[in-house]
């Protein structure tokens, strides 16, 4: 599977800070057997966020692409309305488990991210944090690769996940 890694955060951009969110999802991705097709920065803007979600979906190559930042509620936290800008249909599930984890990590609710998709292309966003980051892979991991299996058509019902 290939997968696009967008990190939407201003300092990253400039160069002031280190993309370790952006690290963690490589790292997840490579571990799994997955190729990273690309990695991007962009500052909290929502017109350079469009693109590069534009760019990375409409290629036609990238199954998965996970953004991370810009889903808070800070004023410059626009990352989930520029990709429901996108996409063509909303996958909530995604999210919602990733919310769920209010339990152990309170934060986790502050969290305005969302998930769809467009074309053959599923789309994440996630925390800006390691941590955040963290915990919403533990959620993708079981179930990304069915999604993106029926997504591409290589997979035409939905069934058991994993022989389950």
């Amino acid at each position: 599977m290939k997968l696009t890694v967008i990190t939407v955060s201003d300092s990253v951009a400039r160069g002031t800070r280190a993309d370790a969110s952006g690290d963690s999802i490589a790292v997840w991705a490579i571990a799994r057997g997955y190729t990273v097709a690309s990695r991007v920065t962009v500052a909290d803007e929502s017109v350079d966020i469009v693109r590069a979600l534009l760019d990375a979906c409409d290629d036609g190559d990238c199954e998965l692409v996970v953004t991370t930042g810009g889903t808070g509620l800070a004023k410059r936290d626009v990352t989930p309305e520029a990709t429901r800008a996108v996409i063509a249909a909303e996958a909530p599930g995604f999210v919602d488990q990733m919310r769920d984890n209010a339990t152990r990590f309170p934060r986790a609710v502050l969290s305005r991210g969302i998930a769809g998709v467009r074309g053959r292309t599923l789309i994440v966003n996630l925390p800006g944090s390691v941590g955040g980051v963290r915990d919403g892979l533990a959620v993708l991991a079981p179930i990304v690769e069915h999604a993106c299996d029926i997504l591409s058509g290589r997979v035409k019902e939905h069934g058991s996940v994993h022989g389950t």
